[in-house]
């Protein structure tokens, strides 16, 4: 069952239900989530209040009948302003997952889906649904039935048409390969003079370029793909303090700042998340 954490005012669920899907079960009276991206497709509803959110660099606010889509590896932030209450539920759907609902619409692939919110109050009640009845966890067939269901809808409404890219294709192959390194390199001390010459441009080409093709900076991208690493080692059971260090971070006061930060929530709650 899942449990919260009687020491913070914002209480937390994740439960992994099926092979690459998590499911998030939230409720803050005051937070801000800075810019941050996850390795998954995310969509999260809100019951109660809302938030203002920017996704795909587009300022935007979520509430009971919109729905947040964001995509794999897209910066997102929100920050709750006007409202005193967010309670939301959110689903991360990693390539697996997705595969898997791909092959329950009988497509090939499960399209890309534009980031942003949605004013789409059916597919709102879809997926609060599927969340409830996933949750529950008391019938597989109902649960497959509503999974299929609010994907297939969502992917009929939101599917990506082909965008001309932003970076050139030599800009491109810079950056995916700086963003290789960094992956590959993580836990070792990166600096921004290094990355730059690896790419062979001066320090200030090298922010733009990220900037342009991240939305983020190169400190912070690389700083996601340690907390990524960090999650990767926390949900192994390996002690919070090792799991910072294997991720890059100086320490675990350093991991803890950026993990609430990023997710909302500490590095022991999410171990304790996890194990519920």
């Amino acid at each position: 069952m899942p449990r919260k954490d009687p020491r913070n005012a914002s209480r937390y669920w994740l439960e992994p239900r099926l092979p690459g899907l998590s499911l998030l079960r939230a409720d803050f009276t005051t937070h801000e989530f800075a810019p941050h991206y996850h390795d998954a497709l995310l969509v999260a509803v809100t019951e109660d209040g809302g938030s203002e959110v920017a996704a795909a660099g587009v300022p935007d606010e979520v509430h009971r009948a919109a729905l947040l889509v964001v995509g794999p590896a897209e910066p997102h932030s929100s920050r709750m302003s006007r409202s005193s209450r967010w309670r939301y539920r959110s689903f991360y759907l990693m390539a697996s997952a997705l595969g898997d609902v791909a092959d329950g619409l009988g497509v090939a692939r499960f399209p890309s889906l534009r980031s942003g919110v949605l004013h789409r109050p059916d597919l709102v009640e879809r997926f609060l649904r599927l969340h409830r009845a996933l949750e529950a966890g008391a019938d597989d067939l109902l649960e497959r039935e509503l999974l299929i269901g609010a994907l297939g809808h969502l992917a009929a409404e939101r599917a990506a048409t082909d965008r001309p890219p932003v970076l050139r294709a030599s800009d491109q192959t810079v950056l995916r390969r700086i963003v290789a390194q960094m992956r590959d390199r993580h836990a070792e001390h990166l600096t921004l003079p290094a990355l730059a010459a690896a790419a062979g441009m001066t320090q200030f080409q090298l922010i733009g370029l990220f900037r342009a093709g991240t939305g983020m900076t190169p400190h912070a991208y690389l700083t996601q793909v340690r907390l990524g690493s960090a999650c990767h080692h926390l949900r192994r059971s390996r002690p919070i303090a090792e799991a910072a260090a294997a991720a890059g971070f100086y320490d675990q006061s350093a991991l803890t700042r950026h993990f609430k930060r990023a997710y909302g929530m500490t590095p022991l709650q999410y171990v304790h998340a996890v194990r519920a």
